[in-house]
């Protein structure tokens, strides 16, 4: 599995930046995310934060919550600082979370929004186990994720929807199928977990930390 990841670099951020907003049915998928997130949720980690976008909306659904937003690309970091400059519960966090992520505390939620797929398989799973053990009991997880598709075709057809073609889609991409990793949240110890929404190549996939562990 190849390791090539363009997201250090500004121009690969930049070009990313100005076209989010038109990724087809993204609202869709955010407001479904902000759905599962309980009521009380205080404290929220947002991994691959990139401009702050999703952490935004997240504040905003729970303006009692503070959050720490975690990234690594130098073009992100300066966006989010200049978003949240003025929000005093709001931390930022240089991490590539490549590796493994630093001791930050507890958190009632856990957020991400197509960034955890630009890691390999293998440190995939081991995220989602660092992911639980942040949780609080009874905390949620949700990523907003850009997934493999079943057949190259359909592949070729997400890339198409979005502007792109295999040979000019993200070299930094890792795509897996939505079934392996909801079977990697369950067998790690969450429940409830199923992928409660999903356009193509685009799915929200979210568990539970239960409340007491066995």
């Amino acid at each position: 599995m190849a390791t090539v990841n363009e997201w250090i670099k500004a121009e690969h951020a930049a070009g990313y930046l100005e076209r989010a907003d038109r990724i087809p049915h993204r609202a869709e998928g955010e407001a479904t995310l902000l759905e599962l997130l309980p009521p009380a949720t205080a404290r929220v980690l947002d991994l691959g934060s990139g401009d702050g976008r999703l952490l935004a909306k997240v504040l905003q659904h729970l303006r009692h919550a503070t959050g720490v937003a975690v990234d690594f690309s130098p073009t992100m970091l300066d966006r989010l600082q200049q978003r949240f400059d003025a929000h005093p519960g709001l931390s930022i966090v240089e991490h590539n979370f490549d590796y493994a992520l630093p001791q930050l505390g507890s958190f009632d939620a856990v957020v991400s929004s197509f960034a955890i797929h630009h890691c390999t398989h293998e440190r995939k799973c081991e995220l989602y186990e660092e992911v639980f053990s942040l949780l609080a009991p009874g905390g949620v997880f949700c990523n907003l994720e850009h997934v493999a598709s079943p057949t190259f075709k359909l592949h070729v057809d997400f890339l198409s929807s979005i502007g792109y073609t295999p040979e000019t889609e993200d070299p930094s991409n890792k795509l897996l199928d939505v079934e392996t990793q909801l079977q990697w949240l369950r067998s790690i110890g969450f429940e409830d977990v199923d992928c409660f929404w999903k356009w193509r190549e685009l799915a929200l996939i979210s568990g539970t930390k239960p409340t007491k562990i066995s």
